[in-house]
C-alpha cells in the first residue's frame, strides 16, 4: 500500500447536477474531516459543507462519504465529497484537497492502486476501462464479463496447467538421482495449446465489440449511397438529392449494428469526371476503400453494370464485401448481373433488416461465440496469447525430439511468464505505464 495519498475529480468537466472529488490514502480521512463540516462516518453518507479550514469560507454544499479500508475500490482508506457540478466550486475543492497534503492522482492511478493492493487483477483493471468506453451494450457485456474475471479465471486455468508439467520437468532436472514417477506430459500441453486456440480464434471476433469497425457504403453516383445510410442510421444524415453526385466529401457516422460498433462512412460516386472538387472526392473514396473492414457496394435494380461499377466489383472481389441492389421500390428485377446482391429499397426499407445481417456476418465472419464464454477483447491480451502458443509448440517440439528437457521447461517457462503479463502475475513498470496512461484521471 502507497504511502502518500491521492485526489482528483472523479467525474467528467464541465457543468453537471453533481460532482465528486475522491481522495485514496493514508490521510484520506483526516484530509476530508479537515475540509469538511460534518462528522464524517464509515459507510454513511453525510450532509455537510466543504470549507476552507483556514478561513472557514464556505465553498459548496456537499455529502460526505468515508470508506475505511479495506473494503474500498483501492482498498485503501476513501473519500468521496459529492458537491454540485460546477468547475469553479469542485476545483475549489481539489485545491482543498492539495493544500492539505494529498497528491493529484495520475491517470488511472486509483484503478492502479486497486491492482497493487490485490483488488483486481491486470486484466480487470483493463476492463475498467472498456467499461467506461463501451458504444454498445454487447461491447458493455464483454466488458462486464472481463471485470468480473471470467477471462482471467480461464486465463489462471491455462498458466496452472503449464506450472504443473513446469515443475515436473523441474523435478526431473533438479533431482536425477531420485525416482521420479514417469509421466507423459504431452496430453497436459495439447490440451493447454487448444485452450489458447480456443481464445485467440475467438479474439478478433471480440475486438471488433471492443474497438468497432469501419464499413465504407461505395458505388456510382445516384445509386442512393446517402439514402442507404440514412436508411441503415434511422435519421437524415447525409444530404440526399435528385442531382448525381450531390456527396463530394465523404460523411462518417457510428451506428449500432447488432451490438457491433459499426463507422458507417458514405463516399463520393466513384464516376470519373473533369470537376476538381469532385476529383478530390473520389479520391477519398478511394482512401476509405482500403482501409474499411467491409464495403457495402451499392447497385441499382433494373439496369446493366456500368463501366466504373465492373471495374469496382472486380478491383473488391478479394475484398469482404456486401453487395445492394438498390431501388427495389420501381419494381425492376435484379438482372442477370445482381443475382448475388441482396435487393433493397432505401425509400420504403425493404430487404434493409437482411442487409444488416449481412453486415455483420460479413464483419464476423459468420462466428458466433457463446454468451458464457470467456472472450478476448483486448490486443494487448491477444498478442501474449500468441507468444505463449508459440513458445508451448517450441516446448512440445523439443519433448518430440527428445532434446533436453531443461530446454523445453525454458520454452514452458517463457509461455507461463507470457500468461502472467494478461493477469499481471507477471509485469513490467514499463508495462503498467503503457496501460493505465490510457485512464482518465479520477478513474
Amino acid at each position: 500500500m502507497r504511502e502518500d495519498t491521492i485526489t482528483a475529480i472523479a467525474t467528467p468537466a464541465g457543468e453537471g447536477g453533481i460532482g465528486i472529488v475522491r481522495l485514496s490514502g493514508n490521510q484520506a480521512a483526516d484530509i476530508g474531516a479537515r475540509i469538511f463540516r460534518g462528522k464524517l462516518r464509515d459507510r454513511r453518507a453525510v450532509l455537510g459543507q466543504v470549507c476552507d479550514p483556514v478561513g472557514g469560507d464556505v465553498v459548496d454544499e456537499a455529502l460526505g462519504l468515508l470508506m475505511r479500508a479495506p473494503r474500498t475500490y483501492t482498498r485503501e482508506d476513501t473519500v468521496e465529497l459529492q458537491a454540485h457540478g460546477g468547475p469553479v466550486a469542485l476545483q475549489r475543492i481539489l485545491g482543498l484537497t492539495l493544500r492539505e497534503g494529498a497528491r493529484l492522482a495520475e491517470p488511472g492511478e486509483f484503478t492502479l492502486r486497486a491492482f497493487l493492493n490485490g483488488r483486481l487483477d491486470l486484466a480487470q483493471a483493463e476492463a475498467v476501462l472498456d467499461v467506461i468506453q463501451a458504444q454498445t451494450e454487447a461491447s458493455l457485456r464483454f466488458a462486464v464479463q472481463g471485470l468480473g474475471g471470467r477471462l482471467s479465471a480461464q486465463i489462471r486455468s491455462i498458466r496452472l496447467q503449464l506450472l504443473d508439467v513446469l515443475a515436473y520437468l523441474s523435478a526431473r532436472a533438479d533431482f536425477p538421482d531420485e525416482d521420479v514417477p514417469a509421466h507423459d506430459v504431452a496430453p497436459d500441453l495439447e490440451s493447454a495449446g487448444a485452450r489458447l486456440q480456443g481464445l485467440i480464434q475467438g479474439a478478433d471476433y471480440g475486438m471488433l465489440y471492443r474497438q468497432g469497425t469501419h464499413v465504407a457504403i461505395v458505388g456510382s453516383p445516384n445509386v442512393g449511397k446517402s439514402s442507404l445510410m440514412n436508411r441503415l442510421l434511422r435519421e437524415d444524415r447525409a444530404i440526399v438529392t435528385a442531382v448525381p453526385g450531390t456527396t463530394r466529401d465523404t460523411v462518417s457516422e457510428t451506428i449500432n449494428l447488432g451490438g457491433l460498433p459499426v463507422v458507417l462512412t458514405d463516399t463520393a460516386g466513384l464516376e470519373t469526371t473533369g470537376d476538381a472538387v469532385e476529383q478530390l472526392g473520389i479520391e477519398r473514396s478511394r482512401d476509405e476503400i482500403q482501409k474499411s473492414d467491409v464495403l457495402l457496394i451499392v447497385l441499382e435494380c433494373g439496369r446493366d453494370l456500368l463501366e466504373d461499377e465492373e471495374r469496382l466489383l472486380t478491383e473488391t472481389a478479394s475484398r469482404p464485401r456486401v453487395l445492394a441492389a438498390n431501388k427495389a421500390d420501381l419494381g425492376d428485377g435484379l438482372g442477370p448481373q445482381l443475382t448475388r446482391a441482396t435487393r433493397v429499397s432505401a425509400l420504403t426499407g425493404e430487404g434493409i433488416e437482411v442487409l444488416e445481417r449481412e453486415i455483420i456476418a460479413a464483419l464476423t465472419g459468420g462466428r458466433v461465440i457463446a454468451s458464457d464464454a470467456a472472450v478476448v477483447t483486448n490486443p494487448r491480451h491477444k498478442a501474449a496469447l500468441l507468444r505463449a502458443l508459440e513458445w508451448l509448440e517450441h516446448a512440445c517440439q523439443a519433448i518430440t525430439s527428445e532434446l533436453p528437457e531443461d530446454l523445453a521447461s525454458a520454452d514452458l517457462r517463457a509461455a507461463v511468464d507470457a500468461l502472467g503479463e494478461i493477469t499481471g502475475e507477471t509485469l513490467t513498470e514499463d508495462l503498467l505505464d503503457s496501460i493505465f496512461r490510457n485512464f482518465c484521471i479520477g478513474k
